[in-house]
């Protein structure tokens, strides 16, 4: 997208407009028609861009369309990222069973987002969360997960 020349509008536009809606599908916003129109942009781009940067832009889309469809669906219907790797689509969850009430989390959450007595199980806001990780590198006993 930042490489283009300039020259021609397929590659200019064209790559702008696919990093927008990647972006948009990625923080859960997208719908099942984003796919097909994510597939015919690509094609477009890569059949009308006139050189090879604009030609060859639009390959790693439309492999990973093609070899990974249901992580795509996975983020436009239930708007879950199965890799985990989509930070808008994350929430950190406390396992009761396994939080011990130390607040050692509490007191690293920059937003305080999560919640909780000493010596009891906490919880976290996944309205106030920020989604940081720094709750989950503090926890030494495996109570907050990414779900």
């Amino acid at each position: 997208m930042e490489e283009s020349c300039g020259k021609c509008a397929p590659c200019r536009i064209g790559n702008k407009r696919l990093h927008e809606l990647l972006d948009h599908i990625t923080k859960g916003k997208g719908t099942p028609a984003d796919l097909d129109r994510l597939k015919n942009m690509s094609i477009v781009i890569k059949d009308t861009s006139l050189c090879g940067l604009g030609q060859s832009s639009p390959n790693p889309v439309l492999s990973t369309l093609e070899n990974f469809r249901e992580e795509y669906e996975s983020h436009v219907t239930i708007k879950k990222c199965p890799a985990g790797q989509c930070r808008d689509l994350m929430e950190y969850f406390i396992i009761a069973e396994n939080c011990v009430g130390c607040t050692a989390c509490a007191r690293v959450c920059p937003v305080n987002a999560i919640t909780g007595e000493r010596k009891e199980p906490h919880s976290i806001n996944p309205e106030i969360c920020i989604k940081c990780g720094a709750c989950k590198e503090k926890c030494k006993f495996d109570a907050i997960i990414i779900r």
